[in-house]
């Protein structure tokens, strides 16, 4: 090979490596959204979020109901964030079980060995926390409910309905 010939390819690798890197750059720059929730999990209402996102949002999922389309008073607004001052350390223990009992389900069905009995039993513990994360959400949402007005809670009713037939995206 020539002097010119080697020069050439080495030109063209060294721009197919600089082209390359480039590209690497500007799709790694690309969605930089760093304020996605965790736990995402596909075809759930408020999307897939762990428990702090389960249902419509979490256990206060209905805040964002029961926005300027509903008239709530200051007095309510500010109930309404009592009562989820009030959980906090209760749904924060909710959510550290899901974390924990996932992890250790992913870690359970990615094992290098098959262990059907344990995924079995790692998927009825994620279960046990969603069921008391549902409860949890029952007890926030009742709680919610009761400073509503009739037709808050009608307006309410109305737009969970709404949001349930919605189609996934």
């Amino acid at each position: 090979m020539t002097v010119s010939v080697k020069t050439m390819l080495l030109g063209a690798g060294a721009l197919l490596l600089a082209i390359g890197t480039g590209a690497g750059a500007f799709v790694h720059a690309q969605d930089q959204n760093t304020n996605q929730p965790p736990f995402m999990r596909p075809g759930r209402p408020g999307g897939p979020g762990g428990f702090g996102r389960g249902g419509f949002g979490g256990p206060m999922g209905m805040l964002p109901m029961l926005g300027g389309d509903h008239n709530l008073t200051e007095a309510q607004r500010d109930q309404i964030m009592a009562i989820a001052d009030s959980h906090k350390d209760e749904w924060k223990a909710l959510a550290d079980r899901e974390r924990t009992a996932r992890t250790a389900l992913m870690t359970a069905v990615t094992a290098d060995t098959i262990d059907e009995a344990a995924i079995r039993q790692k998927s009825s513990e994620v279960a046990a926390v969603e069921a008391d994360a549902a409860v949890a959400r029952a007890h926030a949402h009742g709680e919610v409910a009761q400073i509503l007005t009739a037709d808050q809670r009608a307006q309410l009713k109305n737009f969970t309905a709404q949001q349930r037939h919605r189609p996934s995206k």
